[in-house]
């Protein structure tokens, strides 16, 4: 075992600065955010805009080859590395985004990569993680540089690296599946009803509040003992279109306190930076305020509900448009207009839906085992026995 620092050059920080909040488009400046490096591959998408008259200087950019690593984010995801696809003059490194310069006669860029995602790293940066946020923990240069990487010959670990970029190819393939199969709804619902937010085919259209019941969600009251770790699934923005089981729960005694909702209830963020997103209650659930649930009524079936707010997640932000934070109120919430074609061909759309959902599911389930398969790989190659 060696340490990070033992085969780095240097380490190059990036700036912190202004911005502004959306996406930058062609031919402006944006600076990443953490989320750009977080999830095991470069999302260069994943950035904020720069003011028009910012002169960027020699703020680092994010260049092919390059490896970023995160100094701040939760403690569970903090320290994580991604190597950069392309050129990126664009884009510039912010405070809390690193980049790694490996001497290249010790240590191959792709294993070192491979290397800060093993558990012996990544379980230092989480003791090494500090900060007065609950949310968010910081590391240290010098916590990146004393992280112990196993350190075999330069021709095995490219071995290594290649075996697991093969492992890692056929897992990008499973997800990209997945991601097609989303895009397959989304054509599917156009394909029966239109774009709704233009509604080219008529249907009549009613207000949210004429087709169910909008409630906006609460949190049980944490001076009182017993409210949370129980049954029932407590969904907050982070839940919405993650794709994962909702993390906190409530008890039966902390649901008297709140709201809950019946499952196929569409719940959509409506304040934060995150307004938006949308979510279905799979099971019987509550909700924190920063979300609005639709238990919808008989004019509208819970997945074509579902489905249909995801089109209209640009009017909720441009309704929930501000200076400071984003918010949509409920009662603007209330009024937002959605086609309503007939009850029989909804259903029509839902049983194509569970089609797709069966799919989805075997997809899944492949990634599970491609997921196992890649540790166990991880595994033997940083033990020396691949």
């Amino acid at each position: 075992m060696t340490t990070v620092g033992a085969v780095l050059q240097s380490i190059v920080s990036g700036k912190s600065i202004q911005t502004m909040e959306r996406q930058a488009q062609d031919g402006e400046y944006g600076i990443l955010k953490v989320s750009a490096v977080t999830w095991g591959e470069f999302r260069p998408q994943q950035n904020k805009a720069m003011p028009a008259d910012y002169e960027p200087g020699e703020c680092p950019r994010p260049m092919d080859g390059d490896i970023l690593i995160s100094r701040a984010n939760t403690r569970e995801l903090v320290g994580a590395p991604v190597l950069v696809r392309g050129d990126h003059p664009q884009l510039l490194l912010s405070d809390k985004i690193l980049k790694l310069i490996p001497n290249s006669a010790l240590v191959d860029r792709k294993y070192l990569v491979r290397a800060l995602r093993f558990p012996a790293a990544t379980a230092h940066f989480f003791k090494c993680a500090g900060g007065s946020s609950g949310s968010m923990t910081n590391i240290t240069q010098g916590d990146i540089r004393s992280a112990p990487i196993p350190l075999p010959p330069l021709e095995e670990q490219r071995r290594i690296a290649a075996i697991l970029d093969q492992a890692e190819t056929l897992r990008t393939q499973r997800r990209q599946a997945l991601a097609h199969l989303d895009t397959l709804t989304q054509s599917l619902f156009l394909d029966m009803f239109g774009d709704p937010a233009s509604n080219p085919n008529l249907w009549p259209v009613k207000t949210l509040k004429e087709l169910g019941k909008v409630i906006t969600g609460g949190t049980p009251p944490s001076s009182k003992e017993g409210m949370f770790d129980g049954p029932i699934p407590f969904m907050t923005p982070g839940d919405l279109e993650s794709g994962e089981p909702v993390r906190r729960s409530i008890t039966e005694a902390g649901a008297k306190e709140v709201d809950v909702v019946r499952a196929g209830s569409t719940l959509v963020c409506c304040i934060g930076a995150t307004i938006g997103k949308v979510g279905m209650a799979l099971k019987e659930s509550a909700f924190n305020q920063q979300l609005n649930a639709v238990v919808w009524g008989s004019d509208i079936n819970d997945h074509f509900g579902y489905e249909v707010m995801r089109f209209f997640k640009p009017t909720i932000v441009s309704w929930g448009a501000s200076t400071t934070l984003p918010i949509l109120k409920k009662s603007s919430f209330e009024r937002i207009e959605i086609p309503v074609p007939p009850v029989h061909l909804q259903e029509v759309f839902a049983n194509r839906l569970r089609q797709i959902s069966n799919l989805k599911r075997l997809h899944k389930s492949a990634l599970v085992d491609l997921d196992e398969l890649f540790g166990v790989l991880q595994s033997k190659a940083f033990a020396g026995e691949l």
